[in-house]
């Protein structure tokens, strides 16, 4: 990634940012009794995202920008299951759920198609 472009103009960096702020916003409205749990848990992994991208694309080396962007992969794939567990819970309105999941398989698409360009 050029050093001259921030991550700030990613389209799935900013994709992502959108996918905390739903995450925010559908975790406010979860039990109380699971602030330290599956809120916490959601929180951290949809926060990870954009962080690792961020991360990523201030790394020097192509290596290590395919590297953070694996980690933001996985963060994607735990909060896939942890908006699994809310609904089964019933924590969480299938709706907003839905809206969640949709972005973020957009994010995940948009980081596997990263993940393939940088393999050398």
């Amino acid at each position: 990634m050029p050093q001259a472009q921030s991550y700030k103009n990613l389209i799935v960096w900013q994709k992502s940012m959108e996918v905390v702020s739903f995450v925010y916003s559908l975790t406010r409205k979860f039990p109380r009794e699971e602030i330290f749990g599956i809120t916490s848990q959601m929180r951290r992994s949809a926060v990870s995202i954009p962080s690792n991208i961020a991360e990523g694309s201030r790394r020097g080396s192509r290596k290590d920008y395919r590297n953070f962007m694996l980690i933001a992969y996985g963060s994607g794939a735990e909060l896939e299951t942890q908006l699994e567990i809310s609904k089964r819970e019933k924590f969480a309105n299938l709706e907003a759920c839905l809206k969640i999941e949709n972005l973020l398989d957009e994010v995940m698409r948009m980081l596997n198609k990263i993940v393939h360009e940088l393999e050398a």
